[in-house]
């Protein structure tokens, strides 16, 4: 059983059709890597999974149960947690209290310091910063802290949305790295990503999305060798 399971989907933005029928499965400890081009419907798949858009039809569920009851901060505290593009840190706040901000579903103050630390052994450089207000660290610094306040709430599912975006090639691979050390943890991963070459090396599977419908899924390996995606999505003939 998936735990991770997205039935028949279709979602809206007004009259827009924006998903048109989506399915798609994540197993415990995989990642899954949606790819497409800008405007396929990746990061609005993310938003339906999170409860930030309600599908009109379709389902999605977490270890069989259905979400569709729930609204965002419950679906967080079911284990769903996701880090948004863009990365949206609290910046007016520290780096500490971004990741207290992320604690917010627990209550045991022991727990929550001990997640700090967790994510200060992940992430050296947010202890070295962890009294600086977030709104002045380096945008790779901003990722790392956008990942970390997620893993505070314990996620049973992380959603990644285009975590690489606007990031220096350096910091890229930092970031895939970091998701390997997650996956090597056994964090289950769906992984929204525009640097498709990257994400189909992460991942365990990937589906392809095009105008609002899967059009291929597959191994990551074999859609690395699958020549529509080498074309479309690598640049490569």
């Amino acid at each position: 059983m998936a735990l991770l399971e997205v039935e028949a989907v279709h979602a809206y933005y007004g009259n827009i059709h924006a998903l048109k029928g989506v399915s798609l499965t994540v197993d415990e400890g995989e990642i899954v890597t949606l790819i497409g081009a800008n405007g396929a419907g990746k990061s609005t798949t993310l938003k339906t999974i999170s409860g930030l858009l309600r599908p009109r039809q379709g389902h999605v569920r977490l270890a069989n149960e259905d979400l569709s009851a729930y609204k965002p901060h419950q679906i967080v505290a079911k284990g769903i947690v996701q880090v948004p593009e863009g990365r949206r840190v609290f910046g007016r706040l520290t780096v500490m209290e971004n990741l207290e901000m992320g604690a917010f579903t627990r209550t045991d103050g022991k727990e929550i310091r001990q997640a700090a630390e967790s994510v200060f052994a992940l992430f050296p450089r947010l202890k070295e910063r962890q009294h600086q207000v977030a709104g002045t660290l380096s945008g790779g610094e901003q990722q790392m802290l956008a990942i970390g306040r997620a893993l505070m709430a314990r996620p049973r599912v992380l959603l990644l949305d285009e975590p690489s975006m606007g990031l220096a090639p350096a910091l890229v691979d930092s970031i895939f790295d970091t998701i390997k050390q997650l996956h090597a943890t056994g964090t289950t991963i769906l992984l929204v990503e525009q640097n498709a070459r990257m994400a189909l090396q992460v991942a365990d599977r990937g589906y392809v999305l095009q105008t609002g419908e899967v059009i291929l899924s597959a191994t990551a390996e074999n859609l690395r060798s699958n020549e529509m995606v080498r074309k479309a999505y690598l640049g490569l003939t």
